[in-house]
């Protein structure tokens, strides 16, 4: 009988153990998903069914998300400029580029006329034709050689400003190009005027 009365004691308190499991499962309610239902449920198409609605979708939110940045860069807000032009660095880049007078900002309003000129001289006076042509090449080449000036200035500044490692990729073309363009049509929009010292 002792033996017995042990042996019940000992499958008793299994009983009991499993027992609280089941009522502290009880709170959530439901059963637990198993795996190959929750992969189920998470799981997407990776080709849409309608093709035609999924690339209407996609361009629309493309195109939202180009007049997006087309407004950022008219208006300086960073926050929504494409990454290329992000961050204080490319900041301050376009505004020592913006704040001089850079002889390639003249470079196409000027090769437009001197090339309609040359043109119109061309049969008449081809001696003054020839001439406007030189002209045109030696202010290509000053328009470099002021390019590289200022490329110069930008990177001792940007070095002084926010250390020797601090420009990124790509920083000379941006800052040459930059200089090229005429300054209304820049994007972003300049901030700065000519002459004033950027911060």
């Amino acid at each position: 009988m002792f033996g017995r009365s042990k042996t019940t004691q000992t499958t008793d308190a299994p009983v009991e153990e499993s027992s609280t499991p089941g009522a502290a499962g009880q709170g959530k309610g439901r059963p637990t998903p198993s795996r190959k239902e929750a992969e189920a449920r998470n799981r997407r198409p990776l080709v849409p069914t309608d093709r035609r609605a999924a690339a209407r979708e996609e361009r629309a939110r493309a195109r939202a998300q180009r007049e997006l940045e087309y407004q950022a860069m008219r208006t300086g807000d960073e926050r929504h400029m494409p990454p290329r032009d992000r961050g204080p660095v490319r900041r301050f880049i376009r505004d020592h580029v913006d704040s001089r007078w850079n002889l390639g900002e003249l470079f196409l309003p000027l090769a437009a006329v001197l090339l309609v000129l040359q043109m119109v001289l061309l049969n008449t006076q081809p001696e003054i034709a020839f001439v406007i042509l030189v002209v045109l090449y030696v202010y290509v080449l000053a328009a470099v050689v002021d390019a590289w000036f200022l490329w110069r200035g930008t990177k001792k500044r940007v070095a002084a400003k926010f250390g020797p490692d601090a420009l990124p990729q790509g920083a000379t073309m941006y800052t040459v190009m930059r200089a090229f363009q005429v300054r209304p049509s820049r994007l972003p929009k300049p901030q700065v005027k000519h002459g004033q010292r950027p911060s």
